[in-house]
């Protein structure tokens, strides 16, 4: 049946007039509404009846009762289809209510303002408007429910096709985003009473919807699914769907990328990166820098960079096989030549991503979920030159590079190893057992890359157990090192640095990455 009667009342009224006018002068629909909501109609010279009039029952409470009233609500709630449900209607005179129209008080902006108390967090949280939603959201065999004025011009426009009704189909995916939405509006409100903060791990809960089935999980007979908000942080410009093992890299990539300020550019295989090189006038020098690091890792690889991609930089790495490339923009020029490339994705990163660094990660457990902080800021570098721990200190162009080079070892899988110059990698090793082996794996890439070490820089993503990852690397040429600190062997380590004439700093922060 048409919609005959509806009750608006919202709190953002973006498109609410256009949207009510319609509603009113095309299809006659009867207009019900609520303090601001009304006054706005009437502004508009819409026709509305007052919720208290309606129901001839006052607003009460400085408007804390006003449609918790079985008009309202067996308005809403009343089968259709039911001829006991009618009689019962008819002898309240409960007269049907088809279509309502809602979006919450801003509790969540409120408490997320300086300065608020609690006095206005709690007169910010909605009692009406969440049980007229699920009032609604329940009878979505007949009625229909907007909390989101982005779905304005889909119900006007199924009225204009439905002779003025909804489809069902429409109604239950309403319903769908209005429990979802009531389920995020308890949620913030609980995390604010309760004290807890959802940027950290010190309390969690979420609901999460199905953004895409994926192409794999990290093999093709294994299904795998993305939930959330991904195209908000990352918009996918060209190529094939994403797999599980994608979305993994491009995280991995844009985290890494994000921790640089100067025009720079990484190369990532399997979430590890293979090479980062910096130079200031000229992306495609930097690429050259990463790539130098490890020639065999690039191919099938992620490449990111923190500066719009440029023609000059698109042309050199056309010419390998790359999975992946992010950047926040790519020029018109890089476009066209990477587009001949019809399976490479081409990742642009959001705005929206800078804060996503921000919130908890979450990895799955045997019976659950664990919610970790996220690693999203480089730690311990702040007055280096207060940190030194060997007798000789580090020199300023030894300071530069364990800076470049602590940035990079963060996002190397522990146990890591970064030997670095101020702007590039000449050698990683990634994720072996023993430090010592991470140290000789990358001493050996840079040896099979041509890459001289004397004069190099190591970081360590955590403490030396033992001095012998040191003495491998010192045995290799390099002359510095960052590492945070803390062995009980420290002393041992130190001493094979000052006998070596090594200059080291301790961070006091380790960056482990499992």
């Amino acid at each position: 049946m048409a919609i005959q009667r509806a009750l608006l009342s919202v709190s953002d009224k973006a498109g609410l007039e256009g949207f009510a006018r319609a509603l009113h002068e095309e299809f006659g629909v009867e207009l019900l509404s609520t303090g601001g909501t009304a006054k706005a109609l009437r502004d508009a010279g819409l026709p509305v009846i007052d919720v208290s009039d309606y129901t001839q029952a006052p607003e009460l409470f400085e408007g804390r009762v006003k449609t918790l009233h079985p008009k309202v609500h067996g308005g809403l709630l009343h089968k259709r289809d039911s001829e006991e449900h009618r009689r019962q209607a008819a002898e309240n005179e409960i007269k049907p209510i088809d279509l309502v129209v809602v979006n919450l008080y801003p509790f969540e902006e409120t408490v997320a303002k300086d300065g608020v108390t609690i006095g206005e967090a709690i007169e910010n949280i909605d009692i009406g408007g969440p049980s007229m939603l699920r009032s609604a959201a329940k009878n979505s065999a007949s009625v229909t429910v907007v909390t989101d004025p982005g779905d304005y011009t889909a119900v006007i426009e199924e009225m204009r096709s439905h002779d003025g009704d909804t489809s069902l189909r429409l109604r239950e995916e309403l319903a769908v985003k209005v429990f979802k939405r009531t389920s995020d509006y308890d949620i913030a409100i609980a995390n604010y009473l309760g004290k807890c903060d959802e940027s950290t791990a010190a309390c969690f809960s979420t609901t999460i919807p199905l953004e895409r089935e994926l192409r794999y999980g990290d093999n093709p007979h294994q299904k795998a699914r993305l939930y959330g908000s991904f195209s908000d942080h990352f918009t996918k410009l060209q190529g094939k769907e994403l797999s599980y093992t994608n979305i993994l890299d491009i995280e991995a990539a844009a985290d890494l990328i994000m921790d640089f300020r100067r025009p720079t550019v990484a190369i990532l295989k399997h979430t590890n990166p293979c090479g980062v090189g910096q130079d200031d006038e000229d992306l495609r020098v930097a690429w050259q820098k990463a790539f130098e690091t490890d020639r065999q890792a690039p191919f099938g690889g992620v490449i990111v960079c923190n500066r719009p991609l440029t023609e000059s930089l698109a042309r050199v790495i056309s010419e390998i096989f790359t999975d992946v490339i992010i950047a926040p923009e790519f020029e018109p020029e890089a476009r066209a030549i990477l587009q001949k490339k019809k399976n490479l994705r081409l990742m642009k990163i959001n705005e929206a991503y800078k804060q996503a660094k921000k919130e908890p990660l979450i990895r799955s457990a045997p019976g659950g979920l664990m919610v970790m902080d996220r690693d999203h800021t480089v730690m311990g570098l702040e007055n280096l030159e207060e940190k030194v721990v060997t007798e000789r200190p580090p020199t300023k162009e030894e300071i530069q590079a364990m800076r470049f080079g602590w940035r990079v070892v963060k996002h190397v899988k522990s146990n890591a190893i970064v030997f670095a110059t101020t702007d590039s990698t000449i050698g990683i090793g990634a994720g072996q057992m023993s430090r010592i082996d991470s140290s000789r794996i990358a001493v050996w890439k840079a040896e099979e890359s041509g890459l001289s070490l004397k004069g190099s820089v190591i970081a360590s993503d955590a403490m030396f157990p033992f001095a012998d990852g040191l003495e491998a690397a010192i045995q290799a040429g390099a002359t510095a090192c960052i590492q945070p600190g803390g062995s009980v062997r420290d002393e041992e380590v130190i001493a094979a640095a000052n006998q070596a004439g090594l200059s080291m700093v301790f961070t006091g922060h380790r960056h482990f990455r499992h």
